[in-house]
C-alpha cells in the first residue's frame, strides 16, 4: 500500500469501488456492493460483460491501458480484481493512489505457479512433491518419486487447461513439448482421498475470518459440485482453514483469497492452489451464510467490520456450463428453470452471458437443505432435472 492511502477511514454508502474484470465474479461483487449503498465502476473492454450491465460506470479499456486505470482510479476511493490474470502491474499502479486489494504483489504470487508453491511452504503449509520444469534436461533430472504425476504450465492454466497427467519420464518429455516448452511445474500425483477449498477474508488491518471449508468435486477439471454440509472431519477443517490464514498472514494479503486443498487417504492436507478472489467452492455462501465472500470483498475496499462467516444451513452449489444449453442433437435449448426451482431450497444465478459455449461457466445453482441427507437429496433432484450425472 501506498503511504498516501488513509486505511483508517471507513468510506460512506455512495462512495464508489472500482473492480478489474467484467465477468460473472465481478457482476456478483457489484450487487453485493449495491446492496450496501455503494456505487460500483468495472473496467473491461469487452461491451457485453455481465457485470458491465449491472454497474454504475462501465470504462471500456484494456487491463493494462493507462488513460482507463486512470479514469478508474479518479472515480473509485477502492479498487479490486475479479480474476487472478489481471496484470499485476496495473494493480501496482492504482495502489499509488487508491485502495486497492488484494495487492499486485499478491497478485503476482498467483500467476505463477513456482512462486505460489514457494510461497505457500515458506509460509509453513505443506505442499505436494514438485520440481521446477524449464527444460527437457529438468525433466531427465527429476526425481523418480514424481511419476506418475502431472505437469502444469507455470501461469495461464485454470479449470484444468495447461496441465497433463504423465505416468512416466517420456511421457513427461512429450507434454513437456507439446506445452511448447513453456515453465512448467511437475507434481506428484498424491493417494488422494477428496479436495475441499477454504475461502478467508483478510482486512486491512490484519483482522482474518475464513468460511467452513466446502468439499469440491471436478468433471473435466472444472469445478462442478461444491458441498458444505459439515461433512469435512473437524481436524481436516481446522488443518485447512489454519493454513489458509496462515498463507493469507505470509502474503500480508487483503482482500478475499481461496486456498484449495488436497486430503489425502491418511489425513494430510497439502495445499494445491490459490485463487486471490472469490472463488465458485465460496458461491454457496450467498445463500448458505449471512455474509457472502462478495460483500466481504467490498466490506474489506470499504473499511467496514468482517461478516459472519458461519454457515445457516448446509448448503451446496452446482455449476452451470454452457453444456446445458445444448441437446443430444448438438441443438441449443433452454435448461428446464421451472424444473430446478421447484426443488425446495433452490436459487438460481445466472450470469447473463451473451452466448452459451460448452464448458462456459454461464451460471450456478445453490442449494440449502435442513441437514445434510436432505442436502443430498436435493442436489440429486435438481441434477435430475438439468441432465447432470449423479455428484
Amino acid at each position: 500500500m501506498s503511504g498516501a492511502v488513509d486505511t483508517a477511514t471507513s468510506l460512506s454508502p455512495g462512495a464508489w469501488l472500482g473492480v478489474l474484470g467484467g465477468g460473472q465474479l465481478g457482476r456478483m461483487f457489484c450487487q453485493a456492493a449495491q446492496a450496501l449503498g455503494y456505487r460500483v465502476a468495472v473496467l473491461d473492454p469487452d461491451a457485453t460483460c455481465p457485470a458491465g450491465m449491472v454497474a454504475d460506470e462501465h470504462i471500456r479499456a484494456a487491463y493494462d491501458d493507462a488513460a482507463g486505470l486512470d479514469r478508474l482510479a479518479q472515480r473509485c476511493a477502492a479498487v479490486t480484481t475479479e480474476f487472478e490474470n489481471v496484470p499485476a502491474d496495473s494493480l501496482r499502479r492504482l495502489a499509488q493512489s487508491r485502495i486497492t486489494t488484494p495487492s499486485g504483489d499478491a497478485v503476482a504470487v498467483a500467476q505463477d505457479r513456482l512462486a505460489e508453491k514457494a510461497y505457500i511452504q515458506a509460509a509453513g503449509v505443506p505442499v505436494a512433491p514438485h520440481a521446477a520444469i524449464q527444460s527437457a534436461a529438468d525433466v531427465d533430472a527429476c526425481p523418480d518419486a514424481l511419476f506418475p504425476g502431472i505437469l502444469k504450465t507455470a501461469r495461464l492454466g485454470y479449470d484444468g487447461k495447461g496441465q497433463v497427467r504423465v505416468a512416466s519420464r517420456g511421457e513427461a518429455n512429450e507434454a513437456f513439448q507439446a506445452l511448447h516448452g513453456v515453465p512448467c511445474v511437475l507434481e506428484a500425483l498424491q493417494p488422494l482421498d477428496y479436495e475441499i477449498s477454504v475461502v478467508v477474508a483478510r482486512d486491512l488491518q490484519g483482522r482474518a475470518v475464513s468460511y467452513p471449508p466446502s468439499r469440491n468435486a471436478h468433471r473435466d477439471g472444472i469445478l462442478a459440485l461444491s458441498v458444505a454440509d459439515g461433512s469435512v472431519p473437524s481436524d481436516v477443517a481446522g488443518q485447512a482453514r489454519s493454513h489458509a490464514l496462515s498463507l493469507a498472514r505470509h502474503l500480508d494479503y487483503h482482500g478475499v483469497l481461496c486456498v484449495e486443498f488436497f486430503v489425502l487417504r491418511d489425513g494430510r492436507v497439502l495445499a494445491n492452489e490459490m485463487a486471490p478472489r472469490p472463488h465458485n467452492s465460496g458461491h454457496y455462501t450467498q445463500d448458505g451464510c449471512l455474509v457472502s465472500q462478495f460483500e466481504q470483498q467490498a466490506r474489506i475496499m470499504a473499511g467496514l467490520p468482517l461478516g459472519d462467516t458461519e454457515s445457516l444451513r448446509p448448503a451446496a452449489m452446482l455449476n452451470l456450463l454452457g453444456d446445458l444449453w445444448f441437446d443430444a442433437q448438438d441443438r441449443q435449448c433452454e435448461p428446464d428453470w421451472a424444473g430446478v426451482l421447484a426443488v425446495p431450497g433452490t436459487r438460481l444465478h445466472l450470469y447473463a452471458k451473451s452466448q452459451a459455449r460448452r464448458a462456459r461457466k454461464m451460471g450456478h445453482v445453490n442449494i440449502l437443505g435442513a441437514d445434510a441427507a436432505q442436502l443430498r437429496e436435493r442436489i440429486a433432484r435438481v441434477s435430475a432435472v438439468l441432465g447432470l450425472p449423479d455428484a
